[in-house]
């Protein structure tokens, strides 16, 4: 590893301190590219159909319904937290990286973060309407706020934000319960009216793309909740150094976060699949997302303390280092996953939308992901950030970021 790249990446992937900046972490990088097939295939499951997990993709195959239950058992809910964690931890490393270069943070961040709110409003309106990236930029001003607080008050702001968050969707979840269950979910012909924009021209689809922005909005006050709690906690863990050699080197440790997340996270995840899903009515879809939500981080958390234990292990290791240049350039892959979704599915590509069945469309998902792997390793070789991750640096820097 060259001195250049010694330094930790944000979730963007781009490096976010400088020569004199912490190491960079190899097995931190990895999660990030793992998670970045979680991401993939939870989009996909909304590009490729209209919306409804039970009703949403074609069943052409009779593998396509265990497929849906799959992926909302293991990724859905899950991989966004760990980007959110990761985010925060990162927010510290900016800060670290503009006190060393004497740097004024505010400025730098606030920068940082309206590069984020313009390429997710592209991204929504082109690519994809479950954009992450504007949330990010809008709730990232939390961190901004809290930047001079310290870990133990903002562990606490953080856990009570999860508690407030994760107790209004269980309360609304459980009053949608006992509600007619025709009374919710998309109707047929909203879902009739999506399938025709989406098999249309460029224009049709983008049209279809700004309607849906209002809705995505609205939804931030129930997912925002989950994502500044993971904020926050990424906040402490860059301040208190979780994640770095000396903790990664604790097994025991890990191991009782594993088992813990385990023993929580599964049966959230299990219920909230046959509610989403089935075969549990469809009176018990909200509640079955409300669990899953709740339940999500202790999963997600099993996941990277997991992983992290296996990454030690000779395989692992090797593992490791197929997924971290991934990690490294997660921003560009994010957008990429979207541009290759639209082509295939929208009209102005393939016209695939609601033809195609779930267990197809991950298989080719997993395509995907195995050539982004290859790609990012042979650019991660040649070049410090990936293209994206350097126009991203660029602004926040205000000046022209090396690139080798």
């Amino acid at each position: 590893m060259t001195q250049q790249s010694q330094t930790v990446p944000g979730v963007d992937g781009g490096a976010a301190g400088g020569v004199a900046g912490r190491p960079r972490i190899l097995e931190v990088d990895a999660l990030r590219g793992f998670a970045l097939a979680g991401i993939l295939v939870v989009n996909l499951m909304t590009t490729a159909g209209p919306p409804g997990a039970r009703d949403g993709l074609a069943g052409v195959h009779a593998a396509d319904g265990a497929v849906q239950w799959l992926v909302v058992l293991l990724a859905q809910s899950k991989f966004y937290l760990l980007f959110s964690f990761l985010f925060g931890y990162s927010f510290t490393l900016q800060m670290d990286s503009a006190a060393r270069a004497g740097a004024r943070f505010v400025p730098r961040m606030s920068r940082r973060l309206a590069a984020l709110l313009v390429l997710g409003f592209a991204h929504a309106v082109l690519l994809y309407t479950g954009d992450i990236l504007m949330i990010y930029a809008l709730l990232g001003l939390v961190l901004l706020a809290v930047r001079n607080a310290g870990p133990a008050a903002v562990r606490r702001a953080a856990l009570w934000v999860f508690g407030a968050a994760g107790g209004l969707l269980l309360l609304l979840g459980l009053g949608a319960s006992l509600l007619d269950p025709g009374e919710l979910g998309e109707s047929a012909t909203v879902k009739a009216e999506l399938t025709a924009a989406y098999r249309g021209g460029f224009a049709e689809v983008v049209g279809a793309n700004i309607r849906a922005l209002p809705d995505m909005l609205a939804a931030v006050p129930l997912m925002g909740g989950f994502v500044v709690a993971a904020f926050l906690m990424g906040f402490v863990a860059g301040r208190r150094q979780w994640l770095g050699p000396a903790v990664l080197a604790d097994r025991a440790r890990l191991r009782r976060i594993c088992l813990t997340g385990l023993a929580i996270g599964v049966p959230g995840a299990v219920f909230s699949a046959a509610g989403i899903v089935g075969p549990l009515s469809e009176r018990w879809a909200l509640l079955g997302l409300a669990v899953g939500m709740v339940a999500a981080p202790a999963l997600s958390a099993a996941y990277a303390t997991g992983l992290l234990l296996w990454f030690t292990t000779p395989r692992g290791g090797a593992t490791a280092r197929v997924l971290a240049p991934a990690g490294r350039m997660a921003l560009t892959n994010y957008l990429t996953q979207s541009l290759v979704m639209a082509l295939v599915f929208s009209g102005y590509g393939l016209g695939l939308y609601g033809r195609t069945g779930a267990a197809a469309a991950v298989g080719g998902a997993l395509v995907l992901y195995a050539g982004q792997l290859a790609l990012s390793g042979w650019l991660m070789r040649r070049y410090r950030l990936g293209p994206v991750e350097w126009l991203l640096r660029a602004v926040t820097l205000w000046a022209r970021p090396r690139t080798s």
